[in-house]
């Protein structure tokens, strides 16, 4: 009985420690995002995305960065352009923790589209083409969802593979 309680406590104890993990921490962890975190802790926004949350972010790839203009990603680090930046990656986060089944859900109930009010107080549109959810960013921009679910103590991240961008 003394065993089973003790490895029920130290499973618990592995499982809590992983749902600990912020936004931040899983995309740390990612060596598919190091433009991304680059870009959140240029944009002083590594606290706001270790706060309670809960979040959900779409996380451009490096990738989906490098297809920006030549330069831009640059121009965007600068410190004097902070704002900007901050602009586009909060364009990126959608408060609430909107998992795939969720986002599913909305787009089936929104008859084929939902659209989530970002923290940046823009708006994205999910849809659904060739049975994959797809992001309209405000601009006409479109990026696709390749990868959901990735599980963090403040939220849910799922990965995107182009950069959406606000009016």
């Amino acid at each position: 009985m003394k065993m089973k309680f003790l490895l029920t406590m130290l499973i618990g104890g592995v499982i809590s420690a992983s749902a600990q993990k912020t936004i931040v921490d899983v995309a740390v962890g990612s060596s598919a995002h190091t433009t991304l975190v680059a870009a959140v802790k240029a944009a002083d926004l590594v606290s706001t995305l270790q706060s309670a949350g809960p979040f959900t972010v779409f996380a451009p790839t490096n990738a989906a960065f490098a297809k920006l203009p030549a330069g831009t990603v640059e121009t965007l680090l600068q410190p004097e352009n902070k704002a900007t930046l901050a602009k586009i990656l909060t364009y990126h986060v959608v408060a609430g923790n909107l998992d795939a089944a969720a986002v599913l859900k909305a787009i089936k109930d929104g008859k084929g589209k939902v659209t989530l009010k970002t923290v940046s107080g823009g708006t994205l549109t999910a849809s659904i083409k060739d049975g994959k959810v797809i992001l309209t960013d405000e601009k006409g921009g479109i990026a696709t969802v390749t990868a959901t679910d990735l599980k963090a103590g403040n939220g849910v991240i799922h990965v995107i593979d182009a950069v959406v961008l606000p009016k």
